[in-house]
């Protein structure tokens, strides 16, 4: 359900890619319902296969370039970087809210929160822990599956890169800060989001 980020220029291109496919399934059950009481084919049956294929070799080519540029379904995640974390919480918006422990992240680690329908990722630098939002500002990627060192998260896109403590852009090709969060420590472990978004 989260693999393409809402909003994103992939989302459009893997939207399109499964309706095409759909399409072209339908194309061929079609052509199959043509063919006679022999199998043999039928001029309709032929042509709705040709239309079909066209289609399919096209969805097929959305589909490489989602893997290829949007990198949708590759993990391409460094050897540091931990197994994916993902989580859902709701609170009300302005009220801290507990999002993890500080076992649950190495130095250079992050984590993708679901807080009240945003998008948030929650990143371990060294000792503090940082919050930012989700979306590149360039065309929209996940920077919860891009890499993160030393507080500087870089989109796997396009090479944007971003300072995960304030949202200012480091490198383009962005131009907009992404929104960044106020984050706190307990006494116990816990990782507060201090102000989240409603």
């Amino acid at each position: 359900v989260y693999t393409v980020p809402p909003g994103s220029s992939g989302k459009k291109r893997a939207t399109k890619h499964g309706a095409l496919n759909i399409t072209a399934l339908a194309l061929f059950g079609g052509a199959w319902t043509l063919r006679g009481a022999d199998w043999s084919p039928s001029p309709p049956s032929i042509a709705l296969e040709l239309i079909g294929a066209v289609i399919l070799a096209y969805s097929g080519w959305l589909g490489g370039t989602l893997v290829t540029r949007n990198l949708i379904g590759v993990d391409h995640r460094y050897a540091e970087a931990g197994k994916w974390q993902e989580s859902s919480f709701a609170g009300k918006a302005g009220e801290p809210l507990v999002v993890a422990h500080t076992d649950d992240l190495a130095a250079d680690q992050m984590k993708l929160l679901h807080v009240n329908g945003h998008r948030i990722v929650l990143a371990r630098k060294a000792d503090e822990f940082i919050a930012f939002d989700d979306a590149c500002t360039h065309r929209g990627g996940s920077l919860a599956g891009g890499v993160i060192i030393d507080g500087t998260v870089q989109c796997l896109w396009h090479g944007s890169q971003f300072d995960g403590a304030t949202g200012a852009v480091r490198c383009g090709p962005a131009r907009k800060v992404i929104g960044a969060y106020e984050v706190k420590l307990t006494t116990k472990g816990d990782v507060l989001l201090v102000s989240p978004p409603g």
